[in-house]
This record gives structure tokens, sequence and C-alpha cells, in this order.
């Protein structure tokens, strides 16, 4: 497995690993980003992230039936994760600002499905996928992600589900409540759901 010193390597050697004044797709306001495009544009290097990561994900939960991903982020991410657990693997989009499951994706009944993302902060996307889990009355198995942002604060996942690359203690702040130091640089907003 990858030490958290050699994926820090990985993440400043692809320039994943931003930082400036960033509005999270979440809203909140943070001095740091992780770019996982960037990571992903190097197949060698995030291929190895990905396999370390799978060895955690097989560590910790012993049945996974399906990878589900949220688009646009975890699409490859899943689909590398899946490759290496040798798990079906689909991925649920938004469809007027909801995730739906759509390409004839389906969860069936009773399955354990695994939840995968590129980075997870406050958990919104992943929390919106259990409504997916839950809808199709199946049975979610825990989350994963190569970067995990989240903190207690923020995250409203329970039993520390959460299995990841990097952990990343990363402040956040809301509009209102911005250091002085973040208030002087100009603002990025790197994420896809801005996208119209």
């Amino acid at each position: 497995m990858l030490s958290l010193k050699n994926s820090l390597a990985v993440l400043k050697k692809t320039n994943a690993l931003l930082e400036g004044h960033f509005v999270l797709s979440s809203g909140l306001h943070s001095s740091k980003y992780i770019q996982c495009a960037k990571l992903l544009s190097h197949p060698k290097l995030s291929k190895e992230f990905c396999k370390s990561l799978s060895q955690k994900i097989k560590k910790k939960f012993k049945k996974i039936d399906l990878v589900l991903a949220p688009a646009m982020g975890g699409i490859i991410i899943g689909y590398e994760i899946g490759s290496l657990l040798k798990k079906e693997t689909i991925f649920c989009e938004r469809v007027n600002g909801k995730f739906k499951l759509r390409r004839g994706f389906k969860i069936k009944k009773n399955i354990k499905v695994l939840i995968i993302e590129d980075v997870i902060t406050t958990g919104k996307s992943s929390l919106e996928c259990v409504k997916l889990i839950k809808q199709s009355k199946a049975k979610l198995v825990g989350f994963a992600c190569l970067i995990d942002r989240s903190n207690k604060l923020s995250l409203k996942i329970k039993n520390n589900r959460i299995v990841s690359q990097i952990k990343l203690e990363v402040p956040v702040f809301k509009k209102k409540n911005l250091p002085p130091f973040l208030k002087n640089i100009p603002i990025t907003k790197p994420g896809s759901r801005f996208i119209k």
C-alpha cells in the first residue's frame, strides 16, 4: 500500500493538490483543493493510488456486490476500483439537480453496495447515493474515496465507514466566516456541480 508520504508526493507531482481560494461544490470555502482529474490524467500513478485503496477496501468490507459512483468525479475511480475488486460498477448522474440511475443501470434488491468518490468533504453526494440504495431496497456497505476531507462536524456518515487512500485535515469555511488571509485571494470554483 502507498504510504501517506508517498500518496502526498504523487498528488504534488501530478499537480492535483492546489492552493488558493476555492469554493467547493458544497458551497464551503477552502484554501486547498484536490483536483483528482489531474491525478487521473496520469494512469500509471493513479493506478497505484487505486490499487492501494482497493487493498484497504478489501480489508474493511468483507462482502461487496456492486460499486456505485456519483458522476462526475467518481466515474473513473469507480471503474478502476470495480475492476480491481472484480465487481460490477455503475454510476448515477444529476437530472434536474438530483442523482438518478440512467442508462439502464439498476441496483438489485438486497445486494451490498459500496459508494465510491474521488473526494469526500461534506458527504453530500455520498448521502444522495444512499437514497438511491434505499429506494432499491439494497444494503449500504460503506463509503470509499481517494481523499477524505470530511470531519465530524460536516459529515453525517455514521460508524466511521469511510475508507480512503488519504485523510486530509483541511479547514473549510462558510462565506460569512472567511479568515482574513482567504478574503484577499481571488475565488476559483473548480467542482463539476457548478457546470450548467
